[in-house]
């Protein structure tokens, strides 16, 4: 890698690779010389690693922290398309078609990020072209997540989509302090920060949820999970 590191950096490293979709059918050794030719990214909040139509040259795996992949309108309205947390895989579509890249990347908190040039990954399916599988496993499950948000914004109205992002970022903690700025939420949602604002004020009206400014509790996971359905 392109900095400093210990040891134990560099294993941490190899099973955040082979913990992907992408490099899980790689060997160890070559898992490392793709860590050879990575760069660590530290990031601050609001950092951007790229943005839409920049011309794409390495792909990503978060490490530490959350990144949002984003895409604006013409009038400046955001949609916070994915959210990538550590072990996620992303930046990889311009390593096949080297088209612009379709949505931007910001960091949402102090993150770290390893930067893998397009070079050596293309490098490695060409002389294994059999582990181009896990480019297969990867694209199946972004398909997925976009049959599921594209049924999301047709069958849930924005309290159901409201509920389901919150879930989402609770994982299974009931206290949990939000991750993003109300907007952000927004978003991700689809939706206003007004009519999000309003969601959330009868989740905690029913007694569902719990809020101090950021902080939250669920307080009645069942009902909140219904409501996303």
């Amino acid at each position: 890698m392109n900095h400093v590191t210990s040891m134990a950096a560099i294993m941490t490293d190899t099973a955040l690779l082979a913990s992907t979709e992408l490099f899980a059918d790689l060997s160890d050794d070559e898992l490392a010389h793709l860590l050879d030719a990575a760069t660590e990214r530290d990031l601050r909040r609001g950092d951007v690693l790229f943005d839409e139509g920049d011309d794409p040259a390495a792909l990503y795996v978060v490490a530490d922290g959350r990144i949002a992949i984003a895409n604006r309108s013409i009038d400046g309205r955001e949609s916070v398309v994915a959210l990538m947390e550590a072990g996620d895989l992303f930046g990889e579509m311009g390593l096949f078609d080297r088209q612009g890249r379709s949505a931007q990347a910001r960091a949402l908190e102090a993150s770290r990020v390893l930067e893998i040039p397009y070079g050596p990954v293309e490098a490695l399916y060409h002389q294994r072209p059999e582990a181009l599988w896990g480019v297969v496993r990867l694209l199946a499950r972004r398909l997925r997540n976009m049959d599921e948000a594209l049924a999301d914004s047709v069958f849930l109205d924005v309290t159901g989509r409201t509920a389901k992002r919150l879930l989402e970022l609770a994982g299974e903690a009931d206290e949990f302090v939000l991750p993003i700025t109300q907007e952000e939420l927004a978003g991700m949602v689809g939706a206003s920060r007004e009519r999000v604002n309003k969601a959330i004020a009868s989740f905690v009206r029913l007694g569902w949820l719990e809020q101090s400014d950021r902080r939250y509790r669920i307080t009645n996971r069942e009902q909140l999970t219904i409501r996303a359905r």
